[in-house]
């Protein structure tokens, strides 16, 4: 069983609250990972989605580690694509030099948005396909070793933030692989192609200087409550609620019931987003260990981000909580 675990924030909006409120609940979560135990909190870059406030991730992390003591903060990930590696590299070099040896950077070649979103971000849709020269511009400007003359990082760190790379398809696992870094599958809600990509990662991982092992991780959902039912009772209605949101983008569909929103996910056309939470530990803190154990030697998981899905702050917490001390009772 791995003994490294790790958190999964997005920061979400719940109704009637607002970013502010958000960010105050990010600040508890993190404290609770920090004190049961967890390794690092990552913070995922999304834009123009109404209930998701960490799209500006840098400052999430800088705002929580001024809040924190010791627990790492990372991006699970910066979408490079919307971004130019320098800006990338002068962010994360001075949330390293404020909070040394607490900062990581996962990086993603999605834009994390939609279409529309990508333009007026003032990126073009063809970005994404620079990504490995791009993850190599970011990592020579961390390292002091510009592989643009003449241009540096500033402020760069006294030694460079650990990159990994994010993703849901073979071609991360490949470049993860081909440059020696950690590779972080977001089977959280992109299960299907989990195992084989870490068997592609791990048959062609290459040594780097930052990295001499394959390293994986895992994303998998988690709802952790005192009792077996009380944890059914809080998925139910957090994966209702995503559903809702999901099909009432755009204003349509507001008002459908529990009943109405149970057909659709029992339905063929639910079916889909029904898989996308597969993998989801829920029950008792004995339940919820076993299950991740279960899972991580299934997919030969090093570390495993989890992503905690109850609606309230205080659920949300009290799952980070009794998964931390399971974890690390039975390490």
């Amino acid at each position: 069983m791995p003994t490294v675990i790790s958190l999964l924030d997005l920061a979400p909006i719940s109704a009637g609250q607002s970013a502010r409120d958000s960010f105050q609940a990010s600040i508890a979560l993190a404290r609770a990972a920090e004190r049961a135990g967890y390794e690092r909190v990552w913070y995922a870059e999304h834009h123009n989605m109404a209930t998701i406030a960490s799209s500006a991730t840098s400052v999430v992390i800088g705002h929580v580690a001024a809040h924190t003591e010791t627990i790492r903060l990372g991006a699970g990930g910066i979408m490079l694509p919307n971004h130019s590696p320098l800006v990338i590299a002068e962010q994360f070099g001075t949330l390293e030099t404020l909070f040394p040896g607490r900062i990581d950077l996962g990086l993603g070649r999605a834009p994390g948005s939609d279409q529309v979103t990508t333009r007026a971000l003032r990126r073009d849709h063809q970005s994404a396909e620079s990504f490995p020269q791009d993850v190599l511009e970011l990592q020579g400007y961390l390292a002091g070793k510009s592989v643009i003359p003449g241009v540096q990082a500033v402020p760069r760190a006294e030694r460079p933030v650990p990159l990994y790379v994010l993703g849901s398809s073979l071609f991360g696992a490949q470049l993860a692989a081909k440059l020696g870094l950690p590779y972080a599958f977001a089977s959280h809600f992109a299960p299907d192609a989990l195992h084989e990509a870490v068997r592609v990662y791990r048959g062609t991982f290459t040594p780097s200087a930052q990295l001499a092992e394959p390293y994986v991780i895992a994303g998998v959902n988690v709802i952790a409550a005192d009792s077996h039912d009380e944890a059914v009772a809080q998925m139910t209605s957090s994966y209702r609620s995503r559903t809702r949101a999901f099909i009432s983008r755009g204003g349509v569909g507001r008002n459908y019931t529990d009943a109405e929103i149970d057909a659709f996910l029992a339905s063929a056309g639910g079916q889909q987003l029904a898989s996308m939470t597969r993998y989801t530990a829920v029950g008792t803190p004995d339940e919820v260990r076993d299950y991740l154990a279960a899972f991580a030697e299934s997919c030969q998981a090093d570390e495993l981000i989890t992503a905690h899905h109850a609606q309230s702050v205080e659920a949300r917490v009290h799952s980070v909580e009794l998964t931390g001390a399971a974890m690390l009772a039975a390490a």
